[in-house]
């Protein structure tokens, strides 16, 4: 033990000399080429990045800041290209975890039910880009996303191996849904003030990477003369309506927890802060997948929620103010707006390029036919083009193990737990509206994912990692259930599976 905490003080020593040489040779030259400005912000990156090396809670909430906050952030400097927030963020969070688990006495990894589909996937995937190379030609785009897309899939093993305890699942979602509002928040404001005040705003992100000009505000058809979309600082509407379909999933469950993770009063105008946000990017995907995600946890579990679903039923129906929203959806679903059109074309080429390369797909660097192309706007079809009918099989078989998982274990949660209860039966009532959360979360993606593919593209790394993020702490949260149930309920062996005995008191 002592001889491993000696090794772990020596890798943190060397770790810090190496950020601090870094530091300054980097703030040099920040200072030489950009001014005080940028150099000082150079400096706050290098005490955060310390600070993570203390705290691994601090890297997650620096990469969930960047994920809700400045997704396409990138540093003013090229390193052969030009690396993200995010990138950085995540790199840290990576390199906390293995010095941790380097210098730890009793080495052990977690892999769950659903590491070895998860992995499958994952080897399909790095199959079908080195099989892709054959007829396309391999760039440092190419290999700096693909890599993206494989950090954001391990992603997944780091949270199931780092989040074992409630108290830090809740203070992860917490800082979730206070970022996802925070953007939120963010987005309304910009869709209100004048739109020169909202240009010149967002046009000053340009030195982190981010698009200038009047392009920055959005509107419906990318028409100036119809309704505009909120965007925030996704630059996208489509963005920001993905991120929120999965917050607001994961943060309803709370208003009916006993010790929600913020206070109601709170919590309310939060929601409703997001769910107007959401509204206002008018994606229809996103709402749909909300709501649908929604309608289970409604439906399966806290009955009440129904009646918000009615009542903002009957609003977004009755509202003059929304008559946009629903006639934009009526337009969407009768296939008469050009977007929903050009969807229709996607679709139809998606599924000639699927039939040429059915197995492995064509990789993630081009189409080798000059009349096809990697592109379309929904999730499955976009893995299947990628990865083909292999790789999507691979996926899907991990959402299956996932949702099977979850319909298995709802039934360790206690319905009814009285002011007496033992510290297990509390843990297990606090962890059971985070649980319904994540899992909602994840059902929303995969509805809006019929409509959207941000969630594996090359071009959202952010999305990307916000979905295995989510489904990471989701399993984590089964994990925790499951062995507290195993605790508190007594368990019998049935397949190979713990089934609780919910006849038996503890």
């Amino acid at each position: 033990m002592l001889q491993a905490r000696q090794i772990r003080s020596a890798l943190k020593g060397l770790g810090i000399l190496l950020l601090t040489v870094a530091a300054a040779l980097g703030g040099g030259y920040l200072l030489a080429e950009f001014g005080p400005l940028i150099a000082a912000a150079g400096l706050v990156a290098l005490v955060l990045a310390l600070w993570m090396l203390q705290n691994i809670e601090i890297a997650y909430w620096a990469v969930i800041g960047i994920v809700c906050l400045l997704p396409f952030a990138s540093f003013p400097f090229e390193i052969g290209f030009r690396p993200t927030f995010l990138d950085a963020a995540l790199g840290m969070l990576f390199v906390v975890w293995v010095l941790r688990w380097m210098t730890d006495s009793e080495r052990s990894f977690t892999a769950t039910g659903l590491g070895g589909p998860v992995l499958l996937f994952l080897l399909l995937a790095l199959t079908a880009f080195v099989l892709g190379l054959g007829h396309a030609p391999l760039t440092t785009y190419v290999v700096r996303h693909f890599a993206e897309i494989l950090l954001s899939v391990l992603l997944f093993f780091l949270v199931v191996n780092t989040v074992q305890d409630v108290g830090r699942l809740q203070r992860l979602v917490r800082a979730l849904v206070l970022c996802a509002f925070a953007e939120a928040a963010l987005g309304i404001l910009l869709y209100a003030i004048p739109d020169d005040w909202a240009i010149r705003a967002l046009s000053a992100l340009r030195v982190l990477g981010y698009p200038s000009g009047p392009g920055v505000l959005r509107y419906i058809q990318d028409d100036p003369t119809l309704p505009q979309r909120a965007t925030a600082t996704s630059v996208d509407p489509n963005v920001l309506g993905s991120l929120l379909n999965l917050s607001l999933a994961l943060a309803v469950p709370q208003l009916f927890a006993r010790r929600p993770l913020i206070r109601r009063r709170y919590l309310v105008p939060i929601l409703g802060t997001m769910a107007l946000c959401l509204g206002l990017t008018i994606s229809r995907g996103s709402i749909a997948g909300a709501g649908l995600a929604l309608m289970v946890v409604a439906t399966l579990r806290y009955r009440k929620l129904w009646w918000l679903l009615l009542a903002a039923g009957v609003l977004l129906l009755l509202l003059p103010q929304t008559q946009t929203l629903v006639a934009h959806f009526v337009a969407g679903l009768r296939g008469e707006d050009l977007a929903t059109q050009m969807r229709f074309g996607e679709y139809k080429d998606a599924i000639t390029l699927i039939l040429r390369y059915p197995v492995l797909g064509v990789g993630f660097a081009g189409s080798p036919d000059v009349d096809t192309y990697i592109g379309v706007s929904n999730l499955y079809l976009m893995i299947a083009e990628q990865t083909g009918l292999v790789g999507l099989t691979a996926f899907l078989v991990v959402m299956a193990v996932f949702l099977a998982r979850f319909w298995r274990t709802r039934r360790c949660f206690h319905r009814d737990v009285s002011d007496e209860a033992g510290a297990e039966e509390a843990t297990l009532e606090t962890l059971e509206p985070l649980w319904w959360g994540l899992h909602a979360a994840i059902i929303g993606a995969l509805v809006g994912g019929i409509f959207d593919h941000y969630f594996f593209n090359l071009d959202f790394h952010h999305s990307a990692t916000l979905f295995w993020l989510i489904i990471g702490l989701a399993t984590a949260a089964t994990e925790l259930a499951n062995r507290i149930c195993k605790t508190t309920k007594g368990t019998k062996e049935h397949e190979g599976f713990f089934i609780p005995n919910l006849e038996e008191k503890s």
